[in-house]
């Protein structure tokens, strides 16, 4: 509109401005005009009426008080737009397309996982932990322990804060020392002071986490002392003289030291119970179960369409095993099913590296009758052993698989002989709580 108006004006000045003439004319005033051709020339425009000039300078008001966004012609600002519509459609079309089979889809991208991810329970509040809160939270309720029981939060925290468990066991060890000194020589004041400056105390024990708190609750405070040779103070770890029963106190603790675990959030398996259906050996998994990166997920697909070619190779056994163990670390975790004789299923999840007793623990513990027999089938008719010290990684039952349940046939024949029936097979809770498979 602007731009409309300006022309208007720019066209008028022009046609008002007279005829034109050339630079390399004589001065016009000694030609003559053409007055009647002149005068015979209609203007290609009017002069807009005063009305249409206070209309129009309104307008131009109001086009300045809300300006339209800029209309970008220019070849690269069109290319950005075409290049960032492509990109848009791209990933439309990708959310769309099924994952390839055996790639790793992310969470947002599939709709109805199997499992929503795979958490933990803290041994010390029972809470729910997501795999990537469990340390901090883990931390969080050692530190709470400390109104309860000093000693026992600090062996927690020497033992779960401290990684290096050689750097730990040599902690350990020298303050075992300690107490053993103190408890052979109770009156010598020697063996109850510690230099905290001293080389091997700031190596060996200062830092590993939690040492100092476990000193401070065997009883031992923190003092400045004076240092023969040195005009300056330094700190101290000072025991003060203690009873039969406090020597004895501390031996006690000493033995809870050395017997210190490291606190670990348990695998919450989430059990679940389903009705029988034909996709039970569907499954689709989170991120957590791969032990991957994102760029090791992409090229998993091509590697197992390159395993294909390899198995038509001839290869040693050794080879054909370490490929295998290679195959078998790429996962963390496994979600097994167990096909039940009534056709419903069992799920749970394992570690990788859990052992059999693991797997038929849970089984048990899923059963009215666990106390009874019963025998698990992986994929390919192998017959599963308890006894068996065997990783389930290493019955390659990773990242997920299908068992079949069944019970003992002497103790089947043994219950039908006597006119028994057929016992119940999971517990209530988990009937409570069947679902389908979507």
């Amino acid at each position: 509109m602007k731009k409309f108006f300006n022309d208007i004006k720019s066209d008028m000045k022009f046609k008002t401005a007279g005829p034109g003439k050339k630079l390399t004319a004589a001065d016009a005033s000694s030609q003559p005009q053409d007055v009647k051709s002149s005068a015979s020339a209609k203007p290609r425009y009017h002069a807009p009426t005063e009305g249409a000039q206070r209309a129009g300078a309104a307008a131009l008001a109001r086009i300045e008080q809300h300006p339209r966004p800029k209309v970008h012609t220019s070849q690269i600002a069109i290319r950005d737009q075409v290049k960032r519509e492509l990109e848009a459609e791209a990933a439309a079309l990708a959310e769309k397309e099924p994952a390839a089979e055996g790639s790793q889809v992310p969470v947002k991208e599939f709709a109805c996982l199997s499992v929503s991810g795979v958490y933990f329970t803290c041994p010390l509040t029972g809470a729910t932990l997501t795999k990537s809160d469990r340390e901090v939270r883990l931390k969080e309720a050692i530190f709470m322990r400390f109104e309860e029981d000093a000693v026992e939060a600090s062996i927690m925290m020497m033992h779960t804060f401290n990684k290096d468990r050689d750097k730990v066991k040599a902690a350990v060890d020298i303050i075992s020392k300690y107490v053993d000194n103190v408890s052979k020589n109770p009156t010598e004041e020697k063996y109850r002071k510690i230099k905290v400056s001293n080389r091997v105390f700031q190596e060996k024990v200062h830092s590993v986490e939690g040492s100092r708190e476990f000193l401070q609750a065997l009883g031992f405070i923190s003092a400045m002392m004076p240092v023969d040779g040195q005009e300056e103070e330094e700190e101290f770890l000072v025991l003060p003289e203690p009873s039969a029963d406090d020597l004895e106190l501390m031996m006690e603790r000493r033995e809870r030291l050395q017997r210190g675990e490291p606190v670990r959030a348990q695998l919450n398996r989430q059990p679940q119970a389903f009705r029988p259906s034909p996709n039970a050996t569907h499954f689709e998994l989170p991120p957590e179960f791969y032990n991957l990166s994102a760029e090791e997920l992409k090229k998993e697909q091509q590697q197992r369409s390159e395993l294909v070619d390899k198995t038509t190779k001839l290869r040693t056994k050794a080879m054909r095993e370490k490929e295998e163990q290679r195959e078998r670390r790429k996962y963390n975790y496994t979600l097994l099913r167990i096909r039940l004789p009534d056709g419903n299923l069992l799920q749970g999840i394992f570690y990788a590296w859990d052992r059999m007793p693991v797997l038929f623990s849970f089984v048990r513990e899923s059963l009215v009758n666990g106390w009874q027999p019963f025998e698990l089938i992986a994929p390919g008719a192998q017959k599963l052993q308890e006894s068996e010290e065997i990783a389930l990684a290493e019955c390659n039952l990773v990242p997920a698989a299908l068992l079949t349940f069944s019970w003992d046939p002497a103790v089947q024949a043994d219950i039908a002989a006597a006119g028994g029936k057929s016992p119940a097979l999971l517990k209530p809770e988990l009937l409570e709580n069947i679902r389908t498979f979507s």
